[in-house]
C-alpha cells in the first residue's frame, strides 16, 4: 500500500526521530512511504490564534502538497485534527472544497491507520516498564481515537499499561492557551503528572508531541523521575537499528 507521510513542523524541528520511526513502523506494516520535502505546516498555529486568512494560505499549500487519492499518515493527532476539522472553517464552499473533502477523508493519525485501515497491532516492539496513556484533546475529540493506541501498546513486549485518573482531561498545552494562561496551563500539567505518579509508572505515552513537550517541561522543572514517549517511538523500540531515509 502506498502512503504519503505528513510530518508536522513541530516534529520536523524538535523530534525528527519520531518521523523516522513512523516510516519504520509503516514500512514494517508493508507500506511504501513517500515524503514530499516541500511540505510545511497545516496552518494550525495561525488558525488557533484567529488569523484565518493567513491559515488559508498555509492550508492551501498543504492541499497542494498532498495527493487527494492516496492515504496520508501523520504521527500527530493534533495536526490531523486540524485538517479534518479546522479545514471545514477555511475551505467549505470554496474553490478547493472537493479537494479538501477528499484529503480529509484520506488523512489518518498513525494509530488510527494501523488499526482501522491496515488491521495491524503487533510490530515486535519491546519496552520494559509501566506506563499510562494520555488521551490528547485532538486525538480523542477530533480524530475519535481512544482504543487504537491502547491496543497497539498492549502488544508491546515488557510494557505494562495502566489507566490513570482523568486520562481524557487536557494537559494544559492547548497551543496558544499555554502562552496566554501560563499559570492555569502549568497547574493542568501538574495535575496530569500527579495522576500518572499515582499509578507508579515509568512512562507517559501519547500520540501528540505537543502534549508531551508540555508535560515533560513540568517533569524536568520539578526533577520528577518520569519519562515521556511518543507512540511511534514506542512501536519502533527494540527491533530496528537506526536507519537513514
Amino acid at each position: 500500500m502506498k502512503v504519503e507521510l505528513f510530518v508536522p513542523c513541530f516534529i520536523d524541528q524538535l523530534y525528527p526521530e519520531t518521523a523516522f520511526n513512523t516510516v519504520k513502523v509503516l514500512e514494517k506494516a508493508g507500506c511504501e512511504v513517500s515524503y514530499n520535502s516541500s511540505q510545511t505546516c497545516c496552518g494550525q498555529p495561525a488558525y488557533n490564534a484567529g488569523y484565518w486568512e493567513e491559515a488559508k494560505v498555509i492550508g492551501n499549500k498543504f492541499l497542494n502538497d498532498f495527493s487527494d487519492t492516496k492515504y496520508i499518515v501523520s504521527p500527530s493527532a493534533s495536526c490531523v485534527g486540524m485538517v479534518k476539522s479546522g479545514f471545514n472553517d477555511l475551505f467549505t464552499n470554496s474553490n478547493v472544497h472537493n479537494r479538501c473533502r477528499s484529503i480529509q477523508s484520506n488523512i489518518f493519525e498513525l494509530s488510527d491507520f494501523l488499526i482501522n485501515v491496515l488491521k495491524r497491532d503487533y510490530f515486535g516492539a519491546e519496552l520494559g516498564g509501566r506506563a499510562v496513556y494520555h488521551d490528547s484533546c485532538s486525538g480523542l475529540r477530533e480524530c475519535k481515537i481512544k482504543e487504537e493506541p491502547r491496543q497497539l501498546l498492549s502488544k508491546v513486549i515488557g510494557l505494562e499499561m495502566v489507566e490513570m485518573r482523568d486520562t481524557d482531561m487536557c494537559c494544559g498545552f492547548g497551543g496558544t492557551f499555554s502562552v496566554k494562561f501560563d499559570s492555569i496551563s502549568s497547574a493542568m500539567a501538574e495535575q496530569k503528572v500527579n495522576n500518572a505518579l499515582e499509578q507508579d509508572v515509568d512512562y507517559i505515552i501519547s500520540t501528540d508531541h505537543s502534549c508531551l513537550l508540555h508535560i515533560k517541561g513540568y517533569i524536568e522543572k520539578n526533577n520528577i523521575p518520569l519519562k515521556t514517549m511518543h507512540l511511534a517511538d514506542v512501536l519502533a523500540n527494540g527491533w530496528l537499528e537506526s536507519t537513514e531515509y
